[in-house]
């Protein structure tokens, strides 16, 4: 009998496979057993992801380039992916957009003010982009009759961004507010998690999705002082923490799962 989390061979497309967690899961991945093709905006060149994987385990890795928001090229990484190994049996929709800290004070100031630009190219990658990957892959997947995708959520799809984390800004004469798309783009992956679980749940393609809390990556100290008053656990999340659900959901241990949200937040939205 195979041990419970075992992946023996299965082909699984990270997209955004090149970030802080894309090579975390790609790299965790590839060490229960899978074969992954990294999937991110330039084909990347370090085949060890940053040191995360030997090189005993590297011909199981494939980087590829494409772009989540063009189905054509999408559908040029799956014929890549099928002349190389085969129809994927999974897909992680890891890659998004957000504004960063130290953008420009029009994403970063008053919501009436929000550039509709930003809104849009936002969009275009976070609701957009996974549309696509799960039509082109999961598409596929369907076809062959198996497979496993996951949606990568996240807590501000679930609840609102507590603007008070960064009253420490304001105090310094900042205009700075969490904007309002990725919020509004995550939130939008749940129902299209559901709407997929039970569209392709004949052709037994599970589709779940995972709620995730922020990541630590050197954070200013004013801003994880607040932080960590709103998390159980006392921390945030190592870049290593959520690896184990994207296995579980990949493997047969979750072979009767879908439709569902898996929350892993520290305790974040228990609160």
């Amino acid at each position: 009998m195979a041990p419970l989390f075992d992946l023996g061979g299965r082909v699984v497309v990270v997209t955004g496979g090149l970030g802080q967690l894309g090579r975390q899961f790609s790299a965790a991945l590839v060490a229960h057993g899978a074969r992954v093709a990294v999937i991110d905006r330039t084909r990347g060149d370090d085949p060890s992801l940053g040191g995360l994987l030997p090189a005993s385990d590297q011909n199981r890795l494939l980087l590829l380039a494409a772009d989540v928001t063009s189905r054509p090229s999408l559908e040029a990484a799956l014929r890549e992916i099928e002349a190389r190994w085969e129809t994927p049996f999974g897909l992680v929709n890891n890659a998004a957009l957000d504004s960063p800290p130290d953008a420009p004070v029009s994403e970063n100031g008053r919501y009436e003010d929000y550039p509709e630009s930003s809104f849009e190219r936002i969009m275009d990658v976070n609701v957009k982009g996974v549309h696509l990957c799960c039509q082109v892959f999961g598409g596929a997947m369907a076809k062959a009759g198996r497979g496993s995708i996951v949606n990568v959520g996240s807590v501000y799809g679930v609840v609102s961004p507590d603007q008070a984390l960064y009253d420490y800004r304001r105090q310094k004469g900042e205009e700075f507010f969490k904007p309002v798309a990725y919020s509004v783009s995550k939130s939008a992956l749940y129902n299209l998690t559901r709407y997929l679980a039970a569209y392709w749940g004949r052709s037994q393609v599970r589709v779940n999705i995972v709620t995730f809390a922020g990541v630590f990556n050197e954070q200013h100290p004013d801003f994880l002082e607040r932080y960590l008053l709103k998390v159980p656990l006392g921390r945030m999340a190592d870049e290593s923490d959520y690896n184990g659900t994207i296995v579980y959901l990949m493997s047969d241990a979750s072979r009767y799962m879908t439709g569902s949200n898996v929350v892993i937040d520290g305790g974040f939205t228990a609160m």
